[in-house]
């Protein structure tokens, strides 16, 4: 009874760290004090990593849910201490999804799925590279993106429902790369541009931490590919 109880409370976690998540993009038009904004922000990554905790019985669950954590404090931080630092942050958060994902590796990989990885990690980490006006930052660009590729290829090849944790995580590195695209180029700094990295960031690390609960609270993650 007790654990249906704190199930059902996950949940409703879960609904609000949506809400947040989604309401977030209102605050861009309400002029708020940075505090406030920054604490909207980072209100939807910390509510998912509410609900990881909440779900967490082995010490995978308590990786996910450092993992949000992680983001949290990335999304805070580029806001507070700027671009650097917070991409430390989420540095800190990809290889500890790594961990999760190589840890819980999908049985009978094939030299297919490993050539899909290795893809994975080769066209992020260009495209990254090359996407800067700024050559002069270009390596360290690269550098952060590596980690993010290959968190990338890791949950491709996690036992972990691809349509849910694959699928989040190449929205969460479309999502960097669309601002590395963005970064030194004022014309694409629009709104439509800012609504896709929010959606597809945010998106991605709901799908993230739902496929992950998902499955290790008992469901089948061999099915759902």
């Amino acid at each position: 009874m007790r654990t249906e109880g704190l199930r059902s409370l996950s949940r409703i976690v879960l609904y609000a760290a949506v809400f947040a998540g989604v309401s977030y993009i209102g605050s861009w038009f309400l002029g708020l004090p940075p505090a406030l904004g920054t604490t909207w922000k980072g209100a939807g990554v910390g509510l998912l990593a509410v609900y990881a905790a909440m779900n967490a019985k082995t010490l995978d669950g308590w990786l996910l849910t450092a993992v949000m954590a992680f983001g949290t404090l990335g999304d805070v931080l580029l806001e507070t201490h700027g671009l650097i630092i917070g991409a430390l942050a989420f540095l800190a958060g990809h290889l500890t999804a790594i961990w999760l994902y190589l840890k819980n590796r999908r049985p009978g990989l094939s030299t297919r799925d490993l050539a899909v990885a290795a893809a994975l990690f080769a066209a992020i980490t260009g495209v990254a590279y090359l996407l800067p006006p700024d050559r002069a930052g270009a390596a360290g660009i690269a550098l952060y993106a590596a980690g993010l590729a290959a968190m990338t290829g890791a949950a491709f090849l996690s036992r972990f429902p691809r349509a849910l944790v694959f699928a989040g995580a190449a929205m969460f590195a479309v999502s960097d790369l669309l601002i590395f695209l963005r970064t030194g180029r004022p014309a694409l700094d629009t709104f439509p541009t800012g609504l896709a990295v929010w959606g597809l960031y945010f998106g991605g690390q709901t799908l993230i931490a739902v496929g992950v609960v998902r499955a290790l609270g008992g469901g089948s993650p061999q099915r759902a590919r």
